[in-house]
């Protein structure tokens, strides 16, 4: 390889390397300013993509325009305008407008911190491999693009595993700026080694590259492309909004997908031959039947869920992409054809980022992305079928089309309500109990945030995770005395919590989503039915907190969850001792950690233990008939003086061991895969 060669390569690795790896690091710097939701990430992903479209706009537009003189002269005034922004930190001042509405703030904030570099990492690799196209006419530049698909693997992978353990976030994004110094220096030097070439020997080369006739592709091809990138990218989204939703917003799963997306442009591009289309069609049935078995609400556990669906994601995105492949153009045409690719990318971003959540009161995104697949799949097959075939395939598509529409009309129907925003979908249902009437739930993805019953005899009990034999209403009963009480509650839910309010009680209740608070108010009784006074704050708890002055409570509850996650941004020790300075000398602090793909105890037990407090863990286990309380796990933190002063009751509970080795949980470090059941 000469050295030429090589510079182009470290340049397009470089670039995509840093490409990749800003993403988890500025998503989990930002993530505890927006609730800890899974849509950050989704629009995240939104304006990366809107980002590398631009990038590719710029670089066809150049690639069109100017001469190769002229292109390295205005691009390395760019990379070096592009310094001036270092370094890519996002300023804490932001947070304050995130919840009115958040997903414009989450796109400002990523344009304000990272914009400029990231658009011109972006146009590095096309870049590149138009310049390597005219330096070396023989050569071929698509094995640039799978080269630069192997560094944004690699960058994300490593993330996880050797970045995020070790290093705080303001330290990975001062390092990741440093990194980006040493990419411009290469990439200007890549950019000389191109002025040189084409001033040289390499210029006749190039007139005889351009001066080869390449018809332009037809509109319909150049539609296809776009189709192709699309779905994948509405299936990648939708995918890892499942998988958040359900588990947890954390890097990890936003990494995994983004990975396996990446890792079939990499063996598309690398060597045509890994797309085996017989195989992968044969592949995609079962595919399509893995997501149906997740999207019809099985329980399954975490580590089938995630190979489940990260096996259909694969089978998608290497049939889209190996059909990418298969059309792709000549190098005539190669900035075109990154171009429809991107555009593909971001018009799949738009949709599940920011016209699904607006538009969409259900998850429909994902059987959008599932049914255009298939539509693809015949569209690209339709020349080479015999008529009979045809007709098979065309029955087939309407039998799949069908089946979505089931699980569609299943996300809506029988609900009283159903709302979504950017924190989520939210859901209202009416069960009817053979003896105690209609019980009416709140349903958060496919988790009950809390439920009640409508008999006026019974609509004051609590229930579920809140009865009066779980920890949390152990706890509320245990705060005897006649002096009234202050009560904090993280996490409003339907308002069970409200049902043990007595007369001069202040219960202020912090919830982020104000669609709960609508439902909780509209659909529930709890609120309004409560002794006690009523406080609701909307707003992300833990900031708010920080920005309050000392409650003085008696008892603070942290039950936010988003879906079966918990924001881990409420669960580190940074957060505890927000907590704490809100809490009495004496005060109680209840964690709800009941979760079916999490084990948090030992992320709660090593942050008492770093605050020098007692942690108990109280598991209720309701008898099969009972209709009141559901299985529920809770945790009381409190001071080790007051130990002896708690009921009898509470004091017999046991006491939460932190696990030997287990690292406490910081806003700068966080470990999913120790806890995962």
């Amino acid at each position: 390889m000469s050295l030429a060669v090589a510079g182009f390569a470290c340049t397009v690795f470089l670039s995509a390397f840093l490409l990749f790896q800003i993403q988890p690091i500025v998503g989990k710097m930002i993530l505890p300013w927006f609730g800890g939701s899974s849509s950050v990430w989704s629009v995240c992903l939104v304006f990366f993509q809107a980002e590398l479209l631009l990038g590719y706009l710029y670089v066809h537009l150049l690639n069109e325009w100017f001469s190769p003189r002229r292109q390295n002269l205005v691009h390395a005034g760019l990379l070096l305008l592009s310094l001036a922004t270092l370094p890519v930190v996002a300023q804490p001042g932001w947070p304050g407008s995130s919840i009115d509405n958040p997903t414009w703030s989450v796109l400002a904030v990523l344009a304000v911190a990272v914009g400029a570099p990231y658009l011109l990492l972006s146009t590095t690799g096309p870049l590149m491999q138009a310049w390597y196209a005219r330096a070396f006419s023989s050569a071929m530049p698509y094995r640039l693009y799978a080269l630069s698909n192997l560094a944004s693997m690699l960058a994300l992978l490593s993330y996880p595993v050797f970045v995020e353990p070790y290093f705080a976030v303001h330290e990975q994004a001062i390092g990741w700026s440093v990194a980006y110094v040493v990419f411009v220096g290469v990439c200007l030097a890549s950019a000389w080694q191109s002025w040189r070439r084409s001033a040289n020997e390499s210029e006749a080369a190039t007139v005889s590259a351009e001066a080869t006739p390449a018809p332009a592709p037809a509109w319909n091809e150049c539609l296809l492309w776009v189709g192709l990138a699309m779905t994948a990218s509405i299936l990648l989204l939708a995918l890892t909004r499942q998988l958040t939703q359900d588990i947890a917003p954390v890097p990890f799963l936003w990494v995994l997908p983004l990975s396996i997306y990446l890792l079939s442009f990499i063996l598309c591009f690398d060597a045509p031959r890994y797309y085996y289309r017989p195989g992968f069609l044969a592949a995609l049935p079962i595919a399509l039947l893995a997501v149906d078995r997740v999207l019809t609400g099985s329980s399954l556990p975490v580590p089938i869920l995630i190979g489940l669906l990260s096996f259909a994601l694969f089978v998608f995105c290497m049939i889209c992409h190996g059909e990418l492949v298969r059309r792709r153009p000549s190098v005539r045409h190669l900035t075109l054809f990154y171009l429809m690719l991107s555009i593909g990318g971001a018009l799949g971003g738009v949709l599940v980022g920011l016209v699904a959540p607006a538009a969409f009161n259900a998850y429909f995104e994902l059987p959008i992305g599932l049914f255009l697949c298939a539509v693809l799949v015949i569209v690209v097959l339709w020349r080479d079928l015999r008529p009979r075939w045809r007709w098979l395939l065309l029955a087939l598509l309407l039998a799949h089309g069908l089946r979505l529409g089931a699980i569609s009309v299943d996300y809506v129907k029988d609900y009283r309500r159903v709302l979504r925003n950017f924190y989520g979908q939210l859901r209202v249902v009416d069960v009817v109990d053979d003896e105690l009437g209609v019980k009416r739930k709140m349903v958060h993805g496919v988790i009950y945030h809390g439920e009640q019953f409508l008999a006026e005899a019974l609509r004051r009990q609590p229930t579920a995770y809140f009865c009066e034999t779980s920890g949390i209403g152990r706890a509320m009963l245990g705060l005897a005395g006649n002096e009234a009480r202050r009560i904090g509650i993280l996490g409003l839910g339907v308002g069970t919590l409200a049902s043990y309010g007595r007369a001069g009680d202040e219960m202020r209740i912090y919830e982020i989503n104000d669609q709960v608070l609508e439902l909780a108010r509209s659909e529930f009784s709890y609120l309004a039915d409560s002794r006690a006074r009523i406080v609701p704050v909307l707003g992300d708890a833990r900031l708010v907190l920080e920005r309050e002055p000392p409650q003085n409570f008696d008892l603070l509850v942290m039950d936010a969850f988003s879906g079966d996650s918990v924001p881990t941004h409420l669960l580190t020790r940074e957060a505890m001792q927000v907590y704490f300075r809100h809490l009495k000398p004496d005060g109680l602090l209840a964690i709800n950690i009941s979760n079916r793909y999490l084990d948090l105890r030992p992320v709660v037990a090593a942050a008492a233990e770093a605050l020098g407090r007692t942690a108990l863990i109280i598991t209720a286990q309701p008898d099969p008939g009972d209709r009141f309380c559901l299985y529920s796990v809770w945790v009381l933190i409190v001071d080790r003086e007051r130990l002896a002063s708690l009921p009898a009751d509470l004091q017999q509970a046991e006491v939460l061991v932190p696990r030997p080795g287990f690292a406490a949980w910081t806003d700068a470090f966080s470990n999913l895969f120790g806890i995962l059941r």
